[in-house]
C-alpha cells in the first residue's frame, strides 16, 4: 500500500510540473464529467468467487495541454448475480434448503456487490477525423481500492436467525485491497459537442484479503492473500466543461 501511494505522488507532481509547463496562448483544457457503464469477466482468484458481473460509475477529469495529459478520479458499482461460493452451505438442509423459523423453507438469494474508486493518468492521442483536437485513442492508467463481498439477501416473507443483520457479516467474504487500472479506448468529442462518448477496454489487478475477523462457514480467519483480476468492455457518455479562457467556463 505505501509504495502504490508513493507512486501515485510521483504521478500527481509530474502531472502538476507538465502543467506548469504549459504556455499561457495555449488551451486551458477541458473538464471531462463522465457517465460509464459497462461488463466485466472475473480472472485469478475472483473467477473462484464470481461470474461475470456489471459496472455503473463515472468519474471527472481533467484534459490540458498540448499534449492532450489526462489527470482524473474514477469511481465504479459493482453488480452481478453470479455467485460461485455458497458460505451458507453449513444452513441447508440434505436437500439444499435453508429453513425460516416459521420451519417453512426461504428463499436467500445471493449477489456480488463492491466497488472500485481511485485516480488515473494518461493521454489521448488526436486523430482529428471530424472531432476535436482533445478526441482520439485514450490510454488510462489508475491506482486505487477495489473492494467486493457477497451479499446475503432476506425473505421478505420470513426471517433466519442466522441471518440476522448481526450475523451476515460472518457469512458475506467482505474483501478489499490495493488495486492498479488500466484503460485503452477511443474518446470522441466533436467539435459541434453534441457528440461525446467514450469505448474500450478495461483491466483491474486486485491485491485483497478478507476483512472479516471470522468465517462462520469455515469456522475460521481467512488469511488468503487474493490476486483478483477484472477484464472488461466499459463505454460512457461524456459531458465536457471547456476552459478556453480563464475566466469563462462554459459546455
Amino acid at each position: 500500500m505505501r509504495r502504490g501511494l508513493f507512486l501515485l505522488i510521483l504521478v500527481l507532481m509530474y502531472a502538476i510540473q507538465l502543467s506548469a509547463q504549459i504556455s499561457q496562448n495555449e488551451p486551458k483544457g477541458v473538464i471531462l464529467s463522465k457517465f460509464t457503464y459497462g461488463a466485466q469477466l472475473p480472472a485469478g482468484t475472483l473467477k473462484e468467487r464470481f461470474g461475470t458481473n456489471f459496472i455503473a460509475g463515472g468519474g471527472i477529469d481533467w484534459q490540458w495541454g498540448p499534449k492532450n495529459w489526462v489527470l482524473g478520479v474514477d469511481a465504479q458499482y459493482i453488480f452481478g448475480n453470479q455467485v460461485k461460493e455458497d458460505p451458507l452451505l453449513g444452513l441447508r438442509t440434505k436437500e439444499g434448503y435453508i429453513i425460516g423459523n416459521d420451519r417453512e423453507v426461504a428463499d436467500i438469494p445471493m449477489r456480488e456487490r463492491g466497488f472500485y474508486v481511485g485516480l488515473t493518468a494518461g493521454r489521448v492521442f488526436p486523430i482529428n477525423a471530424g472531432q476535436s483536437s482533445r478526441a482520439g485513442w485514450r490510454v488510462n492508467f489508475g491506482i486505487g481500492m477495489l473492494q467486493h463481498k457477497i451479499r446475503i439477501q432476506d425473505d421478505p416473507q420470513r426471517s433466519v436467525v442466522q441471518l440476522t443483520d448481526t450475523y451476515k457479516k460472518g457469512y458475506d467474504r467482505l474483501s478489499n485491497g490495493l488495486a492498479l487500472q488500466q484503460y485503452f479506448g477511443y474518446q470522441a468529442l466533436s467539435k459541434d459537442r453534441r457528440s461525446n462518448f467514450m469505448a474500450g477496454f478495461e483491466f483491474m489487478q486486485g491485491f485483497t484479503q478478507s476483512r472479516r475477523s471470522f468465517d462462520f462457514a469455515t469456522q475460521s480467519k481467512d488469511g488468503k492473500k487474493r490476486i483478483d483480476l477484472l477484464l472488461g468492455i466499459r463505454v460512457g457518455w461524456i459531458l465536457p466543461f471547456y476552459a478556453d479562457k480563464a475566466e469563462d467556463i462554459y459546455y
